[in-house]
């Protein structure tokens, strides 16, 4: 297993070092208010969001390969913890913190095995459909979590519709401040996102409220504040948990591995694309597992590869990993000297900069967009969002990967099939099947969208009988046109064997055209090819036609039907 240190920082040169510098301070601005609340998503002390950005940023520059990856705490994997934590230990609490930093543990650990085995595909089964609508169930949990501290209503429940009903219920008793410092935030933040979105205004708000707190005692106006925050480096120590408790804390790793392969591949992947760079997932893996064990005994939470962090540095002028050093520089800086100030941190400001960011994670864009275009992939992205919300998250996550692994293969199943037919111009043209149709006296030529494997033979072999039993004219030639299947599984060899040789037994001959070099050592591994006969097997639709004298100059026009062989139509 090979890797190159700082793969992400160099080449830097001076003018480079100077404006990641100035991106990195930009990005300090911008992200510290959100690491505080991304610790308050995930029930662990406040300052803990900053040890996120300390040494799991330095191991990601030192072991990864994007230059523009931020890695920090995320909303997504913040909530994975805080929706399954609680139920071992209080929030907040010394074994709460131990029992998180073991889940970064252990996420790191599988991270490291992913690396070593080459798993970084798995991230290309959580589809962008699903992975937008599980992000939307989690800012709706985010959102509805943080309204209790907005409205200065005590509400102790992991569970979203719990939080909603007892929310209602105390109503009455909202705190009339605390209100109106929320909706403040709310409004400032949300309207300066729109007409100034690279202003740091959560960082000036967070700022004026810490002020405000101090100068005129909010602690005593019945406005909740933090309260005393340790100030100071984290110290390194190895979490201690049992077994049992370990392996309890599996399954949320486990989640916590999915969504951080996910989002961090799909963002490295796009900033690469974007400034045409060379994307390395394994080198990023193995930077994503460094980060998380270096979290794990600093005292912090699980982070990962944000898309929304990633693009804010960007925005600042981000090239390079160094900008994320110079942030992890300033937040020593702030650890050391700033931290006492955090205890005048009123609650409703933290939870309401919290709050917009859950409204971020609704794309409404894209929801939109799906819904337009495909209502069947919107629906899966409500499913999704919906059982993050009603469920959990972790189950969400398996939800998405079973709804994504299961869209996939619904199309293979069921593929799209296709006959050549005669058009209005007397030109062959690929359309749907139509039983009792034909593309010539005798002649049919029929393609299948997909693999044959044990699971759609059945349709395939179905689809083939009932064309030559519906034709219009006793059918002499069949010609399978099989540019869209790659491979053949046993079960399905065994379905195709049988067939082509009960319907050469019939009179009626069977061709197979555009055949690949793989689908045909498949056809010969299972003995397809000696049922045939090697001059029933063509490489390209042309050769297949012509061998029953159907030449090129009635050859057919339309996408579907051109020669992967020779890239002429057949």
């Amino acid at each position: 297993m090979r890797f190159k240190l700082l793969a992400g920082v160099l080449p830097l040169d001076r003018a480079g070092a100077l404006r990641d510098a100035l991106a990195g301070a930009t990005l300090a601005a911008m992200n510290i208010p959100q690491v505080l609340g991304y610790a308050r998503i995930a029930g662990m002390p406040t300052v803990t969001g900053l040890y996120t950005v300390l040494w799991p940023t330095v191991a990601f520059a030192l072991f990864g390969a994007s230059r523009h990856l931020v890695v920090a705490a995320d909303s997504a994997t913040a909530t994975i913890l805080s929706s399954k934590l609680p139920a071992l230990a209080a929030p907040g609490s010394a074994e709460y913190v131990t029992l998180a930093c073991m889940v970064a543990l252990l996420t790191a650990g599988l991270l490291l095995l992913a690396r070593i085995f080459r798993l970084g595909f798995l991230a290309d089964f959580l589809s962008r459909t699903v992975l937008v609508g599980f992000l939307a169930g989690v800012g709706v949990q985010v959102g509805v979590a943080m309204l209790g501290d907005m409205l200065g209503i005590a509400v102790h429940s992991p569970r979203t519709i719990v939080q909603l009903a007892m929310l209602v219920q105390e109503l009455p008793r909202v705190h009339i401040q605390t209100l109106l410092i929320s909706a403040a935030v709310v409004i400032t933040i949300l309207g300066f996102r729109f007409y100034r979105p690279r202003w740091p205004v959560p960082f000036v708000i967070v700022l004026t409220g810490i002020v405000a707190s101090y100068h005129l005692g909010f602690a005593s106006r019945g406005i909740a504040v933090i309260g005393p925050v340790a100030g100071g480096m984290p110290v390194p120590r190895w979490p201690q948990v049992g077994w049992q408790t370990t392996l309890d804390l599996l399954p949320v790793a486990a989640a916590c591995f999915a969504m951080i392969v996910a989002q961090s591949a799909a963002a490295s992947r796009a900033f690469a694309e974007h400034f045409r760079e060379r994307v390395d997932n394994d080198a990023d893996i193995l930077g994503l597992a460094a980060a998380n064990a270096a979290a794990a005994v600093t005292g912090a939470f699980v982070v990962n590869g944000s898309p929304t962090q990633t693009a804010t540095a960007v925005l600042a002028g981000a090239r390079s990993q160094f900008a994320q050093l110079v942030f992890a520089a300033i937040v020593v800086a702030v650890l050391m000297f700033l931290s006492g100030w955090f205890e005048y941190l009123p609650h409703c400001v933290l939870a309401a900069v919290v709050f917009t960011i859950a409204v971020g994670l609704i794309d409404v864009r894209s929801l939109h967009a799906i819904l337009r275009e495909s209502p069947g992939e919107f629906g899966l992205a409500f499913v999704t969002a919906a059982a993050v919300v009603m469920i959990g998250v972790e189950q969400g996550i398996l939800l998405a990967v079973a709804l994504s692994l299961l869209r996939h293969v619904r199309h293979s199943y069921r593929p799209h099939t296709m006959m050549l037919m005669p058009g209005p111009d007397g030109r062959w043209r690929p359309a749907p099947v139509a039983f009792g149709a034909e593309t010539a006296p005798g002649v049919i030529v029929y393609r299948f969208g997909a693999d044959l494997f044990y699971a759609n033979d059945h349709l395939f072999v179905r689809q083939v009988r009932k064309l030559i039993r519906n034709a219009p004219h006793p059918v002499r030639q069949f010609v399978i046109d099989a540019g869209a299947i790659a491979a053949v599984d046993y079960s399905a060899a065994r379905s195709i064997g049988d067939l082509c040789r009960g319907l050469i037994e019939n009179g009626v001959e069977i061709i197979f055209a555009r055949v690949s070099p793989y689908l045909r050592a498949d056809m010969e591994r299972h003995h397809v090819a000696d049922v045939l006969g090697e001059a029933r097997i063509f490489a390209t639709l042309h050769e297949a036609l012509a061998s029953i004298g159907m030449e090129a100059a009635t050859e057919p026009s339309g996408p579907d039907m051109v020669d992967s062989a020779t890239g002429r139509r057949s």
